[in-house]
């Protein structure tokens, strides 16, 4: 039986989603200097790891979230997934600005929803959760049932975990840091001090 955990974090890999810099750090969304940087966002070309990765989040979003009945993407990154998955459950989509529209209704959020629609969150990536936890809030404001968050990747970090307890949001993910620093080492894939760095970083920020 296929481990969907280390094989999504094999697709990574395989797709170069996945890159190292430890001379010029990364900045991730968060503010957080990182020597690695996850781009799922090259997932959608292609068509065969896209639909494992569509097929994964489905399995997922019936084992945690049975009672779904509204799909959410978070602008950008998630807007794809999000209407893929919709696509192929069959059920209504939305999407989430980070901001609202400056023209036009002004809107932040698109799309036609109900209120106490039981609505799962669509993300690509997750590191402190702070951006998908506003996402959250603001669903949960516009008298939406909010189950929880579902992303492809997430750094794993401490603060993502105690961020989404104390909102009260479930968190939900198909690979992980830990999957992917297994099967690096598995596999022999970056050289040992590269790797002993990367342990060496999360080891720092997370403590």
């Amino acid at each position: 039986m296929i481990n969907k955990e280390n094989d999504v974090a094999n697709i990574l890999l395989e797709t170069k989603a996945i890159e190292l810099n430890f001379e010029n750090y990364f900045t991730w969304a968060s503010g957080i200097k990182s020597p690695i940087y996850c781009d799922n966002r090259v997932l959608i070309s292609y068509v065969e790891y896209r639909n494992k990765i569509v097929n994964y989040f489905i399995d997922s979003i019936k084992q945690n979230y049975q009672s779904v009945t509204l799909i959410a993407g978070v602008a950008t990154s998630g807007i794809t997934w999000a209407s893929m998955i919709s696509q192929k459950m069959n059920l209504p989509m939305i999407y989430v600005r980070p901001e609202p529209k400056d023209h036009g209704r002004n809107s932040q959020i698109e799309g036609r929803f109900f209120e106490k629609q039981n609505v799962i969150i669509i993300e690509d990536l997750i590191s402190t959760g702070g951006s998908a936890l506003k996402v959250c809030d603001l669903l949960r404001d516009s008298k939406l049932n909010v189950l929880g968050v579902c992303a492809i990747f997430s750094y794993d970090l401490k603060i993502s975990k105690t961020n989404f307890e104390k909102s009260n949001y479930k968190l939900s993910y198909l690979s992980s840091i830990n999957n992917l620093l297994n099967l690096i080492n598995e596999n022999n894939l970056y050289d040992i001090n590269q790797v002993d760095k990367l342990i060496s970083f999360f080891n720092k920020i997370d403590k």
